[in-house]
């Protein structure tokens, strides 16, 4: 009842959004953490009035309010049983940057790296720049206090607001800052300052507990900044004026190479010395993992077990370059070096290090490893010694995990492969959590270093302060919010560290899928997503999440779909299981791209989970018109090979080009693809029969349905290249198919029978050890991660042996002399190709042959097999096409290439603009015939 009736009052009152919707529920139960707190509901305020009619709905209903930035919190303090109030949709305007003041005025809701683009036309920025700065918001690294790796030049966010815009509980608003007159904060202080100065001093990431140091004399008693880090339990951050500092003119990446993480550790206090602007230390296990991972290439960083990455500053890249060489001249007798000056290899250095949360959390022998105790700080100079007893803690209870963190500031994180399901297990996590934080205690340190205290550490803070210091954390607390109201059960009468995990018993659920990399279970698979939110940026780099790009929904990016699944899952929430119309609709703009499976920094693969998905709950049931239309595309391809001029005619006919279109689901505004009038495999079978050499080697050519019914100039190219580079061509007797339309509208069942007669016809190829070359991406990707979840050890041979033209090239026909064509060309790169099989060899064959070529940071073409076609996709397809691709290829000049491997590709290129792409292949012919 209480639900309903604020609901009502909310709906009344608020001009934003109010969701006490299941789904919403769903998505926002848990956050980045091991935790999980079902709302009541969620609001998005559209201005301070809206949060202030929060505030007084939540206040008269009793009901709590936990504020919410973009739900990368890794403690639990962003989730809440009461209402959740997300600032991060409509609260995001930059006020003011004042160039001459060097400060921003900004809503909660902004992002960082927006208001890092808006200082930077001023030649300034904000210091603090935690790893998800892409998508962290202002208010929650308020809340959090927030460092990142500049900390060392530049200080916490606490030491970075200059003010506060704030609501309290009670509805009061006020301008926080320095120096104010404040009679019970002051009342506080001075009964405590003794505890204060004693407990507080000697650590710059002391971020547990609230920051009663602020209120003390001699740091000018800042009011504003003695509320950052109190994690949304004493006020609501409105806006913030926040000082900037100068950009660095030039800046060097120095790596530092050690034997482990402890020797790097060592090392710390003969580096801050030299006054660099980072400390970050990771050791190889991180590497390893990033290296492993599908589309990340190696990365070139000098020998050792571990690294330090070493920024130096200077005002020309010259004083910056001659300071990263005395540092490493200096260090020369403990560590190897590298001085890295170019941009660009810097950011693939970095890129290793930002995506270390969520690397760490699946380890190289595919254990699981959870946060928890995540970024506990010490003294610099205590780092190594306490390296060395965390280490000797995790032997003794049995535990390992991936290290890396901010080292110059004492601070480490990890994460660690904790069991979190069996009540053994969470004992076990308790028990270490209470081990290691007298540990940390015993060096001088502080339970957070940076992402405050949350679930995760708030009861272990008696073990770091005194009774005295406990007891001003509850005066301070009950100053601001006297009714307990703002984030209950965080900092102040805390939920105890094994409350409310989020983590379930896995069920045997009969899956089609194997999910080999999860142990069998789905329920595993969907734990990859640990919220770390890569894709909930809004402007993406890669292909992650193509519908969020253009929808700005949680529930259309990949971290919102996996957190949904999860809930069903679990059954709480979410009890109708695979009958869900709820994880249905999140899945529905699912693009089924995998650009989640390689950019994701945990390899979630979405498409696997929304084909599983899809399969168990349309079981017994009628599908969409699109499933049967093309999801059986290679079965109707086959029958129109035998008319194709009649079907071209249907197709071109309106009222029954309308009327096909209408039956199988397809958009109208789309163009139904032309037949050709002959299949490749056809033509290829009849024409004249080539005596074999013995010194050529036989290479089979995989007929794809795309491209045997449809274009098949583009294998006759590539059969005329093939041989034109030494090889005899071979094409399969029988029908075969890669199941990829079946896969992914969830006809599992079907797609099995179709790879199983598909191995059987392959089999005399595949046990002669051919190579299969498969130009189109998403069927080659099929062949080579699909079919072995859908026949884990009957298509192991076919989907190792099969490869990429490039690749194939690449790798059998290494020195063949390619003619250069002289031409520039655009490509884009089919995201299945980047989530499965890599485009470097594809790269290098293009330059091989004379193109000079950008590859489009372009992300998914929109189209995707199936579902740009689909009548209800339509305008979702086109608006991801146009974010760059087809903006891409208008403004190309008319003498450019269009490269497009994928039949999608081509397909959205040619119906949405002039030009028309061409496949690898076809480029490589033109550059035969133009010898």
């Amino acid at each position: 009842m209480r639900g309903i009736m604020i609901e009502k009052a909310l709906r009344e009152t608020v001009r934003g959004e109010v969701a006490f919707d299941t789904a919403t529920r769903a998505l926002y139960a848990t956050d980045a953490s091991n935790y999980r707190r079902v709302p009541q509901g969620v609001v998005f305020p559209r201005n301070s009035e809206d949060v202030a009619a929060v505030l007084a709905a939540c206040r008269a209903h009793g009901v709590p309010l936990t504020a919410r930035g973009r739900g990368t919190s890794i403690a639990g303090n962003a989730v809440g049983p009461g209402v959740v109030l997300d600032t991060s949709r409509h609260l995001t305007r930059i006020l003011e940057i004042d160039p001459e003041r060097r400060t921003a005025c900004v809503e909660s809701g902004v992002v960082l790296d927006e208001l890092q683009a808006a200082a930077r036309p001023h030649g300034l920025r904000f210091g603090p720049d935690p790893s998800t700065h892409s998508r962290a918001t202002i208010g929650g690294m308020i809340g959090n206090n927030a460092c990142g790796s500049h900390s060392v030049a530049w200080g916490k966010t606490s030491d970075n607001v200059e003010e506060l815009d704030v609501l309290l509980a009670d509805g009061t608003r006020m301008q926080l800052g320095a120096g104010q007159d404040h009679p019970r904060l002051q009342e506080l202080v001075s009964r405590h300052l003794g505890e204060i100065r004693r407990e507080f001093s000697g650590l710059s990431r002391r971020v547990s507990g609230y920051a009663l140091d602020q209120l003390l004399p001699e740091n000018g008693f800042h009011v504003a900044r003695s509320l950052v880090g109190s994690e949304g339990t004493c006020a609501t951050v409105l806006g913030a004026t926040v000082s900037l500092v100068p950009l660095p003119a030039a800046t060097v990446l120095l790596v530092l190479g050690f034997p482990d993480a402890i020797a790097a550790a060592h090392a710390v206090p003969r580096v801050l010395p030299h006054h660099p602007a980072t400390v970050e230390g990771m050791d190889a296990e991180l590497l390893a993992l990033f290296t492993s991972r599908p589309g990340r290439g190696a990365v070139d960083l000098p020998d050792g077990g571990a690294w330090l990455f070493v920024e130096m500053t200077g005002d020309t890249q010259a004083e910056a370059t001659e300071r990263a060489h005395v540092l490493a001249a200096e260090l020369r007798d403990a560590a190897t070096a590298q001085v890295i000056t170019e941009p660009a290899a810097q950011r693939v250095a970095w890129r290793v290090r930002e995506e270390g949360a969520g690397l760490a959390t699946r380890l190289a022998d595919g254990s699981e490893a959870w946060p928890g105790w995540e970024d506990a700080a010490v003294p610099p100079e205590h780092l190594g010694a306490y390296l060395e007893d965390f280490a000797a803690l995790l032997r003794r209870h049995g535990r390992k995990g991936v290290t890396y963190g901010h080292f110059g500031e004492g601070c480490l994180h990890v994460r660690i492969d904790f069991d979190l399901v069996s009540d053994r297990g969470r004992a076990g996590f308790r028990s270490f959590s209470h081990d290691i934080a007298d540990v940390v205690v015993a060096h001088g340190g502080s339970l957070s270093g940076e992402h405050g205290d949350g679930r995760a550490r708030a009861e272990l803070l008696p073990r770091m302060y005194s009774e005295p210091v406990m007891r001003a954390f509850g005066a301070f607390k009950a100053i601001w919010d006297p009714e307990g109201l703002l984030n209950p059960g965080v900092l102040v009468q805390p939920d105890p560290v094994d409350a409310g995990l989020r983590f379930h018993p896995p069920l045997d659920r009969g899956t089609l899928l194997a999910f080999a990399h999860d142990g069998g279970s789905i329920d595993q698979a969907a734990r990859r997503c640990v919220g770390v939110g890569k894709c909930v940026v809004k402007e993406p780099s890669g292909v992650m999440c193509p519908s969020y790009a253009v929808t700005g929904a949680e529930e259309h990016s990949t971290r919102g779909r996996a957190h949904m699944l999860m809930e069903m899952l679990r059954g709480e929430t979410i009890t109708d299981g695979w009958r869900s119309t709820e994880v249905r609709d999140a899945l529905d703009l699912c693009l089924s791209c995998k650009g989640c499976k390689s950019d994701c920094p945990v390899d979630v693969d979405m498409a696997s989970y929304k084909s599983e998905f899809l399969a168990h709950h349309y079981a017994g049931r009628l599908r969409p018109a699109s499933h049967y239309s093309m999801g059986w595309l290679p079965l109707w391809a086959r029958l129109a090979s035998l008319a194709p001029g009649l079907v071209n005619l249907a197709g071109r006919t309106p009222g029954v080009r309308a009327l096909l279109k209408r039956v199988g689901g397809i958009a109208q505004e789309r163009a139904i693809p032309r037949f050709a009038p002959a299949t490749f495999t056809r033509a290829f079978r009849r024409r004249p029969q080539r005596p074999p050499v013995a010194a050529r080697p036989a290479v089979v050519l995989w007929p794809d349905t795309f491209n045997n019914h449809l274009t098949p100039e583009v294998l006759r190219d590539a059969t005329e290249v093939l041989e034109a580079a030494g090889f005899d061509v071979l094409v399969p007797p029988g029908q075969v198919c890669c199941g990829l339309t079946w896969i992914t509208t969830g006809q599992l069942r079907i797609a099995r029978r179709v790879l199983e007669h598909t191995v059987s016809v392959m089999r005399p190829y595949l046990d002669a050890g051919l190579p299969v070359v498969a130009l189109e991406p998403s069927c080659a990707a099929a062949l080579r991660a699909d079919a072995t979840e859908l026949l884990p050890d009957g298509a192991r041979a076919l989907a190792e042996q099969t490869l990429t033209l490039a690749e194939f090239l690449q790798r059998h026909a290494p020195d063949w002399d390619l003619p250069a064509l002289g031409r520039t060309a655009i490509t884009q790169q089919h995201c299945h190709q980047h989530a499965d099989l890599g485009f470097a060899a594809d790269e290098a064959l293009l330059a091989k042959a004379g193109v000079a070529n950008r590859t489009l940071d372009s992300g998914c073409c929109g189209l995707a097999g199936n579902f740009g076609f689909e009548q209800e996709h339509y305008a979702v397809s086109t608006a991801v096409g146009e974010r760059v691709l087809l903006p891409a290829v208008r403004d190309a000049d008319a003498d450019t290439l269009v490269v497009a491997d994928g039949f999608s590709c081509r397909t959205q290129i040619a119906q949405e603009t002039p030009r028309r792409a061409l496949h690898l292949a076809q480029v490589l012919r033109m550059a035969l015939r133009a010898r």
